[in-house]
């Protein structure tokens, strides 16, 4: 009986191992032969761990170790700092359009169906280069939750706020690593473009009250996110049916990550427009009379 259960306590130990192996050499093979040979020793690329422990510190600090921080301190004001610093992304997201449509998506790059040029040439470099500024410009925006900290606005960083801000790196990584190009770029476009008129917002918030009273658009830059992840979503569905040479299981990733953003950004458009219009009934008689009457002005006014 002894002998018994050793063996099938050897077997299930043998088992266990090459389970274990399995999932390494899976693991090896994925990070290390079907990568991107061109970008695999560009700086924070030629491994997880670098990512890994940037998106894991940033959540750490933004839910725990900064608010704890900041519990008995008085909040920075950072006026000058979030100017600059919101300028800066300005200015690198007009850039970013600018390198995506000159790389490829103004010329020649097909809206149905554009394999990863893993080549060296030119144009490939390019847009390979364009990815991976993109890629640091998400690791960049982590500062975004600093400030808030800094600044003692917690109400800002909801669940929605890490998480998208954790996983844009993440998402900017696999594209350097394993994708430098091809068909999900439209997604650097177009985040870009949004971001252009995001952070112009951010920028002229951080101005003060005298500017802050003209800002009556904020709202609708979550409609454009939302618009966003509706774009991403049909022009990747795409690759599912079609033949397009690119890999399936990133297309899946790229389907659900923008339906997880899609659902959590129309949750909060939801909570904090439709709803707080729909229970103020002279807010909401107001909006539907401006829609009735054409007019622009009384949905301004608000």
């Amino acid at each position: 009986m002894n002998e018994y259960k050793a063996l099938i306590r050897g077997s299930a130990d043998r088992n266990e191992n090459d389970t274990m192996s399995g999932i390494l050499e899976w693991y090896r093979d994925v990070m290390y032969n079907k990568n991107d040979p061109r970008t695999s020793e560009w700086f924070l690329i030629s491994g997880p761990g670098p990512i890994v422990t940037i998106v894991v510190t940033y959540i750490y600090f933004s839910v725990w170790a900064g608010p704890k921080y900041m519990r008995d301190k008085k909040p920075y004001s950072l006026k000058s700092l979030l100017l600059v610093y919101n300028f800066t992304q300005v200015l690198a997201s007009i850039y970013l359009v600018y390198e995506g449509l000159m790389s490829g998506w103004l010329y020649n790059y097909s809206y149905t169906c554009q394999p990863v040029d893993y080549s060296e040439s030119p144009e490939a470099m390019r847009m390979a280069r364009a990815v991976y500024l993109y890629f640091i410009c998400k690791l960049v925006e982590l500062l975004d939750t600093v400030f808030f900290v800094l600044r003692k606005k917690q109400r800002q960083i909801s669940f929605l706020h890490v998480y998208h801000h954790a996983m844009m790196p993440m998402c900017g990584w696999i594209g350097v690593r394993f994708v430098a190009g091809g068909h999900p770029t439209l997604l650097g476009v177009i985040n870009s473009f949004i971001h252009i008129i995001m952070y112009s917002y951010y920028m002229l918030s951080a101005m003060g009250p005298e500017v802050q009273k003209y800002l009556w658009w904020k709202k609708h830059l979550t409609s454009m996110q939302i618009i966003q992840f509706c774009i991403i979503f049909v022009h990747n569905a795409q690759m599912m049916f079609n033949d397009c040479k690119f890999p399936k299981q990133l297309t899946v990733l790229l389907l659900l990550n923008a339906s997880a953003f899609l659902y959590m950004f129309g949750s909060f458009y939801v909570k904090n427009y439709m709803k707080n219009v729909s229970s103020n009934p002279q807010k909401l008689a107001k909006n539907v009379n401006a829609v009735a009457n054409g007019s622009s002005q009384a949905l301004k006014a608000e």
